[in-house]
C-alpha cells in the first residue's frame, strides 16, 4: 500500500487480528504485514505499548518444546476495537467521497 498513515492505524489493525483470536507475535505481525508494509521491529514495540495500556494481555504457550507468548484483547482493548472500526467507517467515507466520488458535488 503506497498510504502511509499513523499509530491509530498500527494500533487498530493489531486490535482487528486480535479481535479474531488471540495469536502470537510473528503470526500477529504477519497479518499486519499482509496489508500495510511494516517491519516486525514496528510492531513490537506496538504490541508493548498496547500492554501497559491495558488493551492487551499476554500469556505463554508450549510450542514444539519452546514458550510462545501469545497476546489477547482485554475488555478495554475490545472497546478500543469498537472504537476504531467507527472511527475507520466515518474516515473511509470521507476519503472515498474524495477520490471516488471527485470530492465536488457541485461539478460541471
Amino acid at each position: 500500500m503506497v498510504f502511509q498513515l499513523g499509530a491509530a492505524l498500527l494500533d487498530a489493525l493489531v486490535l482487528a487480528v486480535l479481535h479474531k483470536e488471540a495469536a502470537y507475535g510473528y503470526k500477529l505481525t504477519q497479518e499486519v504485514k499482509s496489508v500495510l508494509q511494516v517491519s516486525e521491529s514496528t510492531l513490537y514495540p506496538v504490541l508493548r505499548r498496547l500492554t501497559r495500556e491495558g488493551c492487551l494481555e499476554t500469556y505463554d504457550e508450549e510450542h514444539m518444546g519452546r514458550n510462545r507468548r501469545y497476546y489477547r484483547l482485554t475488555e478495554k482493548g475490545k472497546r478500543q476495537y469498537r472504537f476504531y472500526v467507527e472511527e475507520w467507517q466515518g474516515f473511509r467515507e470521507q476519503i472515498d467521497q474524495m477520490l471516488i466520488e471527485g470530492g465536488n458535488e457541485h461539478e460541471s
